[in-house]
């Protein structure tokens, strides 16, 4: 078990570059530090869980394409503006919600717990292992240079992102290339992660009470498998950047 003291003091360091609020200064993320988490394989809370994202997707697509969705559209913007190509690279909760006709993946509790809320709340939102991480969590226009584990062809690679493009990193490398598209293995959650780092990540017309919203639940549902639960949380903006 980790020190809860210590986590919060790496969320108290995390900053966004400059760069990222001038490509869209509407950018909100909100960082969730969650400790003591009891670990597990799915369950049937989380499978219930799983069937509510997928029934409300199957209500959704009833109404309006996801493309169409405000927060999904903007994504779509933010992409393009340094030079992904939002129809081939989507966002993660888009891919989520593509995918949840077909059926979610049921990987562990913790994991099938944030996929269904970033499903229900439309929201992106990632989650990593903090005891892979090496210091604080930065979101940058990448330099290129830096590395990316990954899997290509069932073997370990290292890729690098592109110059200009949004990761978020720590001192080792990216942990997330294209802002919220692809979580790398090094830092991704496993089947023991007690200390989890959750990133949400919001654009008008999502809110910054409409991420609280969305981690209110996330912590709700942590903590009915998890009662001895610690979190904080940090909201970071445009208005603490300088």
């Amino acid at each position: 078990m980790g020190d809860f003291t210590a986590y919060s003091r790496l969320l108290s360091k995390a900053w966004i570059d400059d760069a990222v609020f001038e490509l869209r200064p509407d950018y909100r993320a909100l960082l969730v530090v969650v400790e003591r988490l009891a670990p597990g394989p799915s369950d049937e809370a989380s499978e219930d869980l799983l069937r509510r994202a997928e029934e409300s997707v199957r209500t959704l697509q009833a109404e309006s394409p996801v493309e169409e969705l405000p927060h999904i559209a903007s994504w779509h913007e933010a992409f393009r503006a340094f030079g992904a190509k939002p129809k081939r690279i989507l966002n993660s909760a888009e891919a989520l919600i593509r995918r949840a006709e077909a059926g979610l993946p049921r990987i562990n509790r913790l994991t099938d717990i944030y996929n269904a809320v970033s499903v229900l709340h439309r929201v992106p939102l990632g989650g990593e292992n903090l005891d892979a991480y090496q210091g604080a969590p930065r979101l940058v226009r990448a330099s290129g240079d830096e590395a990316f584990n990954t899997v290509a062809g069932g073997e370990p690679v290292v890729e690098h992102p592109k110059p200009g493009e949004v990761a978020w990193c720590d001192e080792a490398g990216v942990t997330c290339r294209r802002w919220n598209w692809r979580q790398g293995t090094r830092t991704q959650l496993k089947d023991d992660t007690t200390a989890a780092l959750f990133i949400l990540d919001g654009l008008d017309p999502l809110t910054g009470e409409d991420l609280h919203a969305a981690t209110d639940d996330l912590i709700t549902h942590l903590s009915a498998f998890s009662p001895g639960l610690q979190s904080t949380r940090r909201l970071l903006s445009a208005d603490d950047a300088g």
